[in-house]
């Protein structure tokens, strides 16, 4: 057909959904509307239309010549089938073509779609021999795809009578599942080895698809098929084994592998309201059919009802001697805590209706929180329950999970008691303060009915789905730092705060408890290692740096090593001997630095306490001035209380001092406030005295006792308040070389928690005001801060005599 025949307006047949090739016969759908035009068109003599291809969101019923790609083919009219709601057209498609404009057409009673069309160039790059050949390749992979669907001989046989690559492409695009754009991007090809080419991978990825659905399906299959053999073999078994025991009495006496759940039901002692359920879950149990899947989750939860302590258990006598003796066997020293907790079991003997307690353990690592849980469970002659709540983000680990869910389990809580098989454990419940909130709800929420009193004897678990009586079991909760626990739940527990161990509790803590602990755990006898008091000392001094004793036990653990070592080599006399010098070689150098008491203060450097997780530290307050625009400069990593001490501090001199310094000129110098090991966070408010006692130093020029150490927290006001961790920090003071130490007033009372042969070494003097802490650091008295109204006034030495001059 030349150019001329295709040089007028044609009508043009929207295609969805595919691509029509040259060479091909198609069958195309089309509405009512469409075949009443098409046959005026015939009637009229017209054999031709275009055929083109819809893009994505064409609207039949909305003519859009937009939504029509601008290359199409050319087809020739077969026949016109009707069929219900839509009819059919035969057509024989002929070849490409471009389209110049396209319009619709208004004047028909139908709007039609008319286009002015050419032939589409056709560049055939490829010779007969490679057309053969590339002909051939494609016929090879069509049959390969063929002969995985039966029934496709006759598909073969149409494949076989095709003789161009035109012809191919036409007759197996209709069956390539790529997309429209993929197939119109091919029709539009003017390349004839190009369109080959990309119609060839087409190809072949199709036949990779097909070939591994078929693998998956065949393997899918067999699976299924393993499955139903193995579960119809099982059951056919089962079948057969009761029928066989069904009436040998020798083999089945009291019925052995079946549960009489009925009877077990009655032996546990269950609430009415309890064993009605078990009652009504076991009936349900007896009316499901072989292979029912729900039997096993029937027969899970009857067994854990039958499984759990239902029944009051008988309480033991408690003899407070003996559980005095056991905890002082178990624990050295924290004697306040013990005599707290053994005030705690005296009040359970004599409160014996109400057998439950909720106590929480506060304290740093190591200090032997869990061990005093279990301390209390054999004090009491009770079963030992331990879990950890540490990073648990889970509602569902302590309420369980819904039998709805597969593989659903009971909480931690109710699985703790399952395992006791008592109603009146102590349950240790560690790690409480490292619980997270996370989208699977908040577990520390979930707790509150735990460990509530008022609560728990009707605790509610989400697998268990009836009431369990909590209101007996002993809780001992264990926590780092309770800050992070949230108030409502911390409000349900009774706080017991444990302070970490001295060095010489860590003496006979290890003399005395771990070393037992270590030679046993290395097969050593106690004849043979030997490790003198010296070298003990060196090592919890120089070589552990934490308020307990667990690092302690790992250092030991090294020397028994080296030991185990020489012991067996035989390389040295026994008893193996440790003594200081051989620390180094043993255990490396030493990894801790405590700083020490300076000789020689200058100007605004002050000795702080600081408490830590791991102890009590000293800390250096270093201030300096420089010439500026009285900008306040803080360094070490301080956090924002310490940041609000120090501009407190500077405030509160600048209300109180400044006058007595008139060629100061606050504005035109900057202050640089440092503490040093400055890759450490700080932060807390007990270093505002240091701070103010640095700024008052630097800027009066005068120096501070190096031995002299302090802590308090400041106001406004010039008041020294109270601040936390005096033991731990005067222990610290102690170490550090230092000789006196300046506490608020209200802290006297936390001098009863020191040792006496540490207070011996130390002088301790209390202030109220700032007026206090500058007269104890530096010699001078402060006027009254209502002096400061009636003018201005100069400062004089507090040694003689306080005077004011107006």
């Amino acid at each position: 057909m030349n150019s001329d025949s295709l040089n007028k307006e044609m009508m043009v047949i929207p295609i969805t959904q595919t691509v029509l090739f040259p060479e091909s016969n198609a069958q195309i759908r089309v509405s009512h509307d469409l075949a009443r035009q098409l046959k005026q068109r015939i009637e009229k003599g017209e054999t031709m239309a275009v055929a083109l291809s819809a893009k994505e969101g064409f609207d039949a019923d909305h003519v859009d010549t937009d939504n029509l790609f601008s290359m199409g083919t050319l087809i020739f009219f077969d026949s016109l089938i009707s069929r219900r709601g839509h009819d059919i057209l035969y057509a024989k498609v002929h070849s490409r073509v471009a389209v110049e404009s396209v319009r619709t057409d208004h004047r028909t009673t139908e709007d039609a779609i008319i286009a002015r069309v050419v032939p589409a160039k056709e560049h055939i790059d490829i010779d007969p021999g490679d057309q053969d050949r590339m002909l051939a390749y494609i016929k090879e992979i069509a049959y390969e795809i063929s002969a995985h669907f039966k029934g496709s001989e006759s598909y073969i046989k149409d494949i076989e009578k095709i003789n161009s690559i035109q012809g191919i492409l036409g007759y197996l695009m209709p069956n390539i599942p790529v997309s429209v754009k993929e197939k119109q991007h091919l029709l539009e090809m003017d390349s004839l080895k190009q369109k080959g080419i990309a119609f060839m991978d087409m190809l072949l990825q199709h036949k990779e698809s097909i070939t591994l659905q078929i693998e998956m399906a065949q393997k899918f299959s067999d699976q299924a098929n393993k499955n139903y053999r193995k579960a119809f073999l099982k059951e056919q078994l089962k079948n057969i084994q009761e029928e066989l025991n069904e009436d040998d009495p020798d083999h089945n006496p009291e019925g052995k592998g079946k549960k009489d759940y009925a009877h077990l039901i009655k032996a546990a002692n269950m609430p009415e309201d309890v064993e009605q359920t078990a009652l009504d879950e076991l009936e349900k149990l007896n009316e499901q059919g072989q292979g029912s899947h729900e039997i096993n989750i029937i027969k899970n939860y009857l067994d854990l009802l039958v499984a759990l302590p239902w029944a009051a258990t008988e309480e033991t006598d408690i003899d407070i001697k003996d559980a005095s003796g056991l905890l002082d066997a178990h624990h050295y020293g924290q004697e306040k805590i013990k005599e707290r907790i053994i005030q705690h079991l005296s009040v359970m003997k004599l409160k014996k209706e109400k057998q439950g307690s909720i106590l929480l353990l506060v304290g740093p690592p190591g200090t032997g929180k869990t061990s005093l849980g279990k301390g209390i469970a054999e004090a009491l002659q009770r079963e030992y329950v331990r879990i950890s709540l540490g990073g648990v983000r889970d509602e569902a680990e302590i309420r369980g999970h819904r039998r709805t869910y597969v593989g659903a389990l009971p909480g931690r809580i109710i699985q703790g008691m399952k395992k006791a098989g008592k109603k009146n454990p102590v349950f240790v419940l560690d790690e409480v303060d490292k619980l997270v909130s996370a989208f699977h709800g908040d577990p520390s929420s979930a707790l509150l009915e735990v460990l509530d009193p008022e609560q728990n004897n009707t605790f509610s678990d989400h697998y268990l789905e009836v009431p369990y009586d909590l209101s007996d079991v002993f809780f001992v909760a264990t926590a780092n730092d309770k800050s992070s626990i949230p108030a409502p739940l911390l409000d349900r527990m009774e706080v017991i705060e444990l302070s970490g161990y001295t060095a010489d509790e860590k003496f006979h803590i290890g003399k005395d408890f771990l070393m037992k602990l270590v030679l046993e755990a290395h097969g050593i006898e106690t004849h043979q290692l030997e490790i003198d008091d010296n070298a003990f000392r060196t090592i919890i001094d120089k070589y552990t740096l934490e308020a307990g004793v667990r690092a302690l036990r790992g250092q030991l653990a090294k020397v028994a090593r080296v030991a185990s070592q020489r012991i067996v080599s035989g390389d040295t006399e026994l008893p193996f001997q440790v003594s200081c010098d051989m620390l180094e070689d043993i255990l490396g150098r030493p990894v801790i630095r405590h700083d020490m008491a300076q000789e020689k203060n200058q100007p605004g450097v002050v000795t702080g306490l600081a408490w830590t997780p791991m102890g009590g530290e000293i800390l250096f307050i270093e201030a300096t001035h420089m010439p500026g625009t009285g900008k306040l400069t803080l360094t070490g990593r301080l956090g924002d209380v310490m940041k609000e001490s120090a501009a407190i501090s500077l405030s509160l001199f600048r209300s109180r001092l400044a006058f007595t310094l008139p060629d100061f000129e606050f504005d035109k110098k900057d202050l640089h406030i440092h503490i040093p090991a400055g890759s450490l966070p700080k932060d807390g408010p007990s270093a505002g005295a240091a701070m103010f006692a640095a700024i008052t130093s630097l800027i009066m020029g005068r120096k501070i006792d190096p031995k002299l150490a302090m802590t308090g927290e400041i106001t406004l006001r010039g008041h020294v308040l109270p601040v936390g961790g005096i033991k731990e920090k005067v222990l610290a003071a102690r170490r550090a070389g230092i000789r006196k130490i300046l506490l608020p007033r209200e802290n006297e009372k936390d001098l009863k928690d020191i040792p006496d042969n540490v207070k011996e070494e130390l002088e301790f003097k209390t202030i109220d005001t700032v007026e206090d802490l500058i007269k104890e650091t530096l010699g001078l008295e402060l006027p009254k801060p209502e002096a400061l109204m009636l003018g201005t006034l100069k400062l004089f030495p507090a040694s003689g005599g306080t005077f004011f001059r107006i």
